[in-house]
């Protein structure tokens, strides 16, 4: 059989990226289309046979792909895939967009309909005027994802949370697998706990990072942030000194802040989210904002807490009642192995093959 994957765009390291190093793993021949690639930003990708389209020779386009929102559409809808029996999308966004003859098999793992359309458009247009000058390009995208959203055989979600939103948006049914933790790289080890709390996120408003750091600046706790984004330089500006950026890190050195933090905090609403497992391998607890994938990760009291509703108030009164002291490292760790990449492997080849062998039919 013979398989192509297709993602939205390739220049960017984060959860996503993590789910598409899995599968090269299970389909080590797949080549991957995408609208854009940069190999400076997405080494990860430089294992893959990657063929980006068209938009990839526009000027900027490689690392600020939100400059062409009215070309993304077209440029997967010029991809061929006449020469495949399965081709599997990974999306938040246009990859799901692909045209594919009636002998070619698509199957979307669906990260979630097309974020800023859907269950983030509040985020992304904060700005009532920048909505007002987009209404009419928004339009259109809505319109294409609707048609888009129709043209994959089958859906599979990352999560109880993506089904709920698939279903609502798309009217579509899908299978739930979740997305695979490497528990091999993430582990615990035998030391003494760090008085600083962690955050592990790309620096983009709908992370709510700077909810975490005006929590932190009032309380005066030492707060460390991994990660980089968009906003790094308003977000340090708004950050007192007792709060430190350490920018993206290798995994090797990201899982040595896991293992000596007190918690990790997780302040958005999340599709699914790989960080509170990532935190519990390494046997962390997780202060969650009580929403989207992290109620499907936390068992609350036992790998983590949340508060609600997302505020500073209510993140602040959830610090002052947390103890490190009422989780087991060990009941945290068990918890994260139930996703380790293993079980992602098995089911969701099962997922996959049972679903191309209906379509055969």
């Amino acid at each position: 059989m013979k398989v192509a994957l297709v993602y939205d765009w390739v220049n960017k390291f984060g959860g996503a990226e993590r789910v598409l190093e899995v599968l090269h793993e299970i389909y080590p021949n797949a080549p991957l289309y995408t609208s854009v690639y940069s190999p400076n930003l997405a080494s990860w990708a430089l294992e893959f046979k990657v063929k980006p389209s068209f938009l990839n020779k526009f000027p900027l386009a490689k690392n600020h792909h939100e400059l062409y929102p009215f070309l993304t559409p077209l440029a997967f809808e010029s991809f061929d895939f006449s020469d495949f029996d399965l081709v599997i999308s990974v999306t938040s966004a246009h990859a799901k967009g692909i045209l594919t003859l009636p002998s070619t098999c698509h199957i979307c793992y669906c990260l979630t309909p097309t974020r800023y359309l859907y269950s983030g458009f509040k985020d992304y247009f904060k700005n009532k005027y920048f909505l007002f000058l987009s209404r009419p390009l928004l339009k259109y995208l809505k319109s294409w994802d609707k048609v888009a959203s129709c043209r994959p055989d089958f859906y599979i979600s990352i999560s109880e949370n993506v089904k709920k939103r698939i279903k609502k948006y798309y009217l579509k049914d899908s299978e739930i697998v979740y997305p695979p933790l490497d528990t091999d790289k993430f582990f615990i080890k035998d030391n003494k706990i760090s008085d600083y709390f962690l955050v592990v996120s790309r620096l983009v408003n709908y992370k709510k990072v700077d909810l975490v750091i005006k929590a932190f600046n009032e309380l005066g706790w030492p707060l460390k942030i991994v990660g980089e984004g968009k906003q790094m330089t308003k977000l340090k500006s708004l950050a007192k000194k007792n709060i430190e950026f350490l920018g993206r890190l290798t995994d090797s050195k990201l899982v040595g802040y896991y293992q000596n933090c007190r918690a990790v905090i997780f302040s958005q609403e999340e599709d699914f989210g790989l960080v509170p497992l990532e935190a519990q391998a390494c046997g962390r607890p997780v202060l969650a904002f009580r929403g989207g994938g992290a109620l499907e990760t936390v068992i609350e009291g036992r790998t983590g807490t949340f508060f609600y509703p997302q505020t500073q108030k209510a993140l602040m009164e959830a610090l002052k009642e947390f103890k490190v002291r009422d989780f087991d490292p060990e009941i945290c760790r068990k918890n994260a192995e139930l996703f380790n990449k293993g079980n992602f492997k098995k089911n969701f080849k099962q997922a996959v093959e049972s679903r191309y062998k209906k379509w055969q039919k």
